[in-house]
């Protein structure tokens, strides 16, 4: 996975070689299928992301 946020930036939006986007922030206590989780990241983060991505 690549970082797309400065390297002191937690929560975390990563690329991956598949061509996803993976997120790292803080887990939210809802109800989801085995090997699933819901996380929360402040829409900073995402505008970052997508700055630095050129989207």
């Amino acid at each position: 996975m690549t970082r797309t946020a400065r390297e002191d930036d937690c929560p975390t939006v990563y690329t991956t070689d598949r061509g996803s986007i993976a997120v790292q922030g803080f887990t939210v206590d809802r109800p989801t299928p085995d090997g699933e989780a819901v996380v929360e990241i402040p829409e900073a983060v995402l505008r970052e992301a997508f700055h630095a991505l050129g989207w």
